[in-house]
């Protein structure tokens, strides 16, 4: 006769080799999309907090003391917004400094530290009452201390704000507390440049997705200085979440793959439009992603502060949403892109980037792909968007009696899978 509990064992086993499922990504507590619409531990848990968390003690306490060295050669300042913090001052004094003394030792000389803080390359010859910008070498200086500026704003949500908020409404463990955290940032940051997009997109020709625009009177090399901004804070935001992914500053999610390349797709149409003067389909694209992301993270928060009610009508609004942004835009630029490609002038079909064009043939494709990637990524997340609805409809009176203290890992999912069966 089996001992007692060999038959769970041997179940248990059997669900870990399906472990590529969509069933197994369905109930995974870490899979970054599905994880948080689970059910959460009741508001009260006594739970204890864990200190091994990257978000906010990925250091040794000895090591938060070292010097400003220290802190850029060990990317400290990636998770400590001490350490961030101290590094955007430095620019910000040094530039106060020359401000001040400049006019009594070198007049003629331009602040050599507002490439970090402002937009570079002013085109002279743009009228006063519409400046206009253009890309140059100095835009990397202003996305890498943008970078750092992220790690300080991401930490700071994360820790000074959304924890105490997390604690409050009863999460305890420390990776519920993290995840918390991150959905608030995420909450944050896309609601507010998805606003700011569509502040710009309302000063542009492209406004609402006018696409014939994306083409006509290519190339659009000089940007408003507003637009400009707008693209190199997108570009610092997402080369910063690369960081932290690469250098697995947060604990890896199960479908870190996917996030990985969704972040080299994302990056991909950031830079090459940028480098090709497309800029106006890129804030199209822009506005695409950063709407339903907003509605997203703030369904996933309401799910961890547990109010039913608020999240399924949150959930039922962000479908809508997404649906419209993530997919109904998309085909839209996708039909844009193939179609409208050649609206074009003949002049800037060709390979000349001394003259700002950069549009020979074969950058319809290269265009056409990346936006195609994301549709896929999108169709994959959205597939699993509907199984979650219909899941809570079906299912509605299933529980989940997992509490904080449990682990967030495969033993934590494969009980779940049994407990169902």
């Amino acid at each position: 006769m089996a001992p007692p509990g060999a038959h769970t064992e041997k179940t248990i086993h059997k669900r870990r080799g399906r472990s590529g499922s969509l069933r197994r990504i369905e109930t995974d507590p870490a899979h970054h999309l599905t994880g948080p619409f689970l059910t959460q531990t009741p508001i009260g848990s006594n739970t204890p907090e864990s200190i091994s968390s990257p978000v906010g003690n990925g250091f040794p306490r000895k090591a938060l003391s070292a010097g400003l060295w220290s802190d850029i050669k060990s990317a400290r300042w990636v998770v400590e917004p001490a350490s961030s913090f101290k590094l955007l001052v430095i620019p910000i004094i040094l530039y106060i400094n020359w401000h001040i003394l400049a006019p009594y030792i070198a007049p003629q000389i331009p602040n050599p530290f507002a490439p970090f803080l402002f937009i570079s390359h002013h085109v002279p010859t743009s009228s006063p009452e519409d400046p206009r910008y253009a890309k140059g070498y100095l835009d990397l200086v202003f996305v890498a201390y943008h970078i750092i500026f992220y790690s300080f704003v991401r930490q700071f949500i994360t820790i000074t704000l959304c924890r105490p908020i997390a604690k409050y409404f009863g999460l305890r463990k420390q990776t519920k507390l993290d995840r918390f955290g991150e959905q608030g940032y995420a909450l944050v940051y896309f609601a507010v440049m998805g606003a700011w997009g569509f502040r710009i997109m309302g000063q542009l020709p492209t406004y609402w997705y006018r696409t014939d625009v994306f083409f006509i009177d290519y190339p659009h090399w000089d940007m408003k200085p507003e637009l400009k901004r707008y693209y190199l804070m997108h570009a610092a935001y997402w080369c910063q979440q690369l960081v932290v992914l690469l250098l697995g500053l947060e604990k890896p999610r199960k479908d870190y793959t996917e996030l990985v390349a969704h972040h080299f797709v994302t990056l991909w149409l950031i830079f090459w439009s940028y480098l090709v003067n497309m800029t106006l389909i890129g804030n199209a694209v822009y506005m695409s992603m950063d709407i339903p992301d907003a509605f997203l993270a703030f369904s996933k928060l309401l799910n961890y502060m547990r109010w039913g009610k608020s999240k399924v009508v949150s959930f039922s609004v962000f479908l809508c949403v997404w649906t419209y942004f993530r997919h109904w835009l998309n085909l839209v630029m996708l039909w844009s892109v193939w179609n409208e490609f050649d609206l074009m002038p003949e002049s800037s079909k060709k390979w000349e980037p001394k003259e700002g064009v950069w549009m020979t043939w074969w950058m319809k494709y290269q265009m056409f792909a990346p936006i195609l990637l994301l549709q896929f990524l999108n169709l994959f997340w959205y597939f699993l968007i509907w199984r979650i609805l219909f899941r809570s409809i079906v299912k509605s009176s299933m529980t989940d009696e997992r509490s904080d203290d449990e682990d967030d890992g495969e033993d934590e999912a494969d009980a779940i899978e049994v407990k169902e069966d």
